[in-house]
């Protein structure tokens, strides 16, 4: 006879925002039960109202939550995770329960009042971005994991049954590791409203750049995906151009803030890129 499968963990989720709505969604699509969705606040928002729905789950305020789920997975705002775990401590029983908070910049320690009511904790964040109307897929996307080893055991199956790829990170890394992560979207969310308001200068409207950004943008990061951040650097640092960058810095001074971000750009690719002509391109810099 063959043994049987292990049975996939029950899941609640703490916190139908963006984050906890996208994976709520990814969870029941691979096939997990969601238990219950529990919010903060007194009067759920539609939002909330329609995920229990599709997904079959109880709608819970914490004051009336069950917790009858194997894994209770936070997906509150960061500030709120020690508090609302506090809050949730004095409800049901927790022996052999598993609780998660997919916070990227703090520890498990944050769960410190369940794991001292029997629960075994983790905080297992996923390198992707979410925001409002989309659902990215999981397939591949990285999850950062550190805790107690029982709950990384049982996160690990959950992700893996997501398509995600789970690693190791040591708790005292994790800040670094979350301000990486800012560099990766939004801050390069910002870099781009720059270029936004460059190519206003040049005569195109924000919407017109989005769109005729879009080309360079997806072939840069491929570039650099295969070929490495010397690979797909090009333009006129990689040539030594001196006179076009001294161009760049007259036209970009008309444009608030853009001469700041250029020249602090241009002097990170100056200690990290091939820059051609480099004792010169610093000294424009400086003028």
């Amino acid at each position: 006879m063959l043994p049987a499968m292990p049975r996939k963990p029950q899941i609640a989720i703490v916190g139908p925002g963006r984050l906890g709505t996208a994976l709520t969604r990814r969870f029941k699509q691979a096939g997990f039960t969601i238990t219950e969705i529990i919010h903060r606040a007194s009067l759920p928002k539609r939002g909330p109202r329609l995920l229990a729905r599709a997904t079959g789950a109880r709608l819970s305020p914490i004051s009336d939550a069950l917790l009858n789920a194997d894994v209770i997975w936070f997906c509150v705002p960061d500030r709120q995770i020690a508090a609302t775990a506090r809050a949730l401590a004095t409800r049901g029983n927790w022996k052999g329960k598993i609780a998660i908070h997919s916070s990227g910049a703090l520890t498990s320690s944050e769960l410190i009042s369940l794991r001292q009511k029997g629960a075994a904790a983790a905080s297992v964040h996923p390198l992707m971005t979410f925001v409002a109307d989309t659902l990215p897929s999981l397939q591949g996307v990285p999850f950062a994991f550190e805790g107690d080893s029982k709950a990384l055991s049982v996160a690990r199956q959950i992700v893996q049954t997501l398509g995600g790829k789970p690693f190791r990170i040591h708790p005292k890394n994790k800040v670094a590791y979350h301000a990486w992560g800012a560099f990766t979207s939004p801050l390069l969310i910002a870099l781009l409203v720059n270029a936004e308001h460059v190519a206003h200068a040049a005569g195109l409207s924000a919407a017109d750049a989005r769109k005729k950004m879009l080309p360079i943008l997806t072939q840069t990061v491929e570039n650099y995906g295969q070929l490495g951040p010397a690979g797909a650097f090009s333009g006129p640092l990689i040539r030594g151009d001196v006179e076009i960058v001294r161009k760049h810095l007259q036209v970009l001074k008309k444009i608030p803030g853009a001469k700041e971000v250029y020249v602090d750009l241009a002097r990170t690719a100056l200690r990290r890129l091939p820059v051609q002509n480099p004792g010169r391109i610093k000294r424009a810099l400086k003028t």
